[in-house]
């Protein structure tokens, strides 16, 4: 049994309540790594589900048990490998991810599967690094279902809604990699950002409506707000591939309504947003609701990024200690600007 450290959300609230407690971690089983985990970060998520958001669901993945350890993203040295595990050995310095389960990466060291790690490119500090994983993720996997990758996106008209934020800027950044032409809507305090991450126009959300915009676009995505996704597709050109978002209310409809009553209006929300994209840009464009989970492929992307020293980053506002951990989260829920580190260091 290896010692440890975990920050614990001890109750669901507004703020919630933490506890920083030892805990023992068990040797890795087969396919596992144990890992001295030198960062992680605080998402949107992790300071939505310290409110309980999300219970009904997440208990499917036996992760809304409270007290709770979130978190997501890491970075860190391989201290042990489970049985047969041909990739890693201790001494290794890792980043990569943890499925949402009853154990986060919130912690001194963590249990990771081998398949969700990669090599940590040493250009990159682990706090530098523990902030891109998750939002990456969540990205790429929005980009692949509407079908946009590095292979198609050059030339495409992308408008990317909330481009300010975490998901918006490494869009803006891999979009312009790709070769497509941007089109970033923010506030005007981020508007100089939006362009400097590669967005070919800005539209100031505080000073012109989404209405506004031409209807030219390949793809739409939705990581802002909800009642803006029928705004969006309505941007779509005929023929456009298709329109993605990350806000949308599945997770909320079943807390607020059950499981039969909130699926329903969850369905109907879907439905009636796919129907718009139809009709807007044509029978073959895609309309998805963005839901994360680890993916190999998005980490293989990533590291490749990373490696070609493409200069990927999300900027980072506050690290603490992982014992003041309700700090991160304080910091994230008032939405301050930058990214929230935990470090063990």
């Amino acid at each position: 049994m290896t010692h440890a450290q975990q920050l614990l959300c001890e109750a669901p609230g507004r703020p919630a309540r933490f506890l920083y407690l030892p805990c023992d971690l068990p040797a890795p089983g087969r396919g596992q790594v144990l890992v001295r985990v030198e960062a992680s970060s605080v998402n949107p998520i992790d300071a939505k589900r310290s409110t309980g958001y999300g219970r009904r669901v997440l208990a499917l993945k036996h992760a809304a048990s409270f007290p709770l350890a979130l978190g997501n993203d890491l970075t860190g040295i391989v201290q042990a490998v489970g049985p047969g595990e041909p990739t890693w050995r201790p001494g290794d310095r890792v980043f990569g991810l943890l499925p949402t389960g009853p154990r986060g990466a919130h912690a001194s060291h963590v249990l990771a599967q081998a398949r969700h790690l990669r090599a940590a490119p040493a250009n990159y500090s682990s706090p530098e690094l523990a902030a891109l994983p998750y939002t990456f993720t969540t990205c790429w996997l929005a980009l692949q279902s509407v079908g946009l990758d590095q292979h198609n996106a050059k030339g495409k008209e992308v408008l990317v809604h909330g481009a300010s934020g975490g998901l918006g800027q490494l869009a803006l950044q891999v979009l312009n990699r790709w070769g497509a032409r941007v089109t970033a809507i923010c506030s005007t305090p981020h508007v100089q950002t939006c362009k400097s991450l590669g967005a070919a126009s800005v539209l100031d959300r505080t000073r012109q409506a989404l209405s506004t915009l031409p209807t030219c676009h390949d793809v739409s995505l939705n990581f802002a707000a909800w009642p803006d996704d029928a705004a969006l597709i309505s941007r779509l050109k005929p023929g456009a591939m298709g329109h993605a978002t990350t806000v949308h209310p599945l997770l909320d409809s079943i807390d607020t309504h059950g499981w039969i009553r909130g699926g329903w209006r969850a369905f109907r929300a879907w439905s009636a947003m796919r129907d718009l994209a139809l009709a807007t840009g044509g029978r073959g464009t895609r309309y998805a609701w963005t839901i994360f989970q680890p993916s190999g492929q998005a980490l293989d992307a990533l590291q490749q990024l990373l490696d070609a020293q493409m200069g990927l980053h999300l900027p980072l506002g506050l690290i603490v200690p992982l014992a003041q951990g309700e700090q991160a989260f304080a910091h994230v829920a008032q939405q301050r600007a930058g990214r929230a580190i935990l470090t063990t260091a």
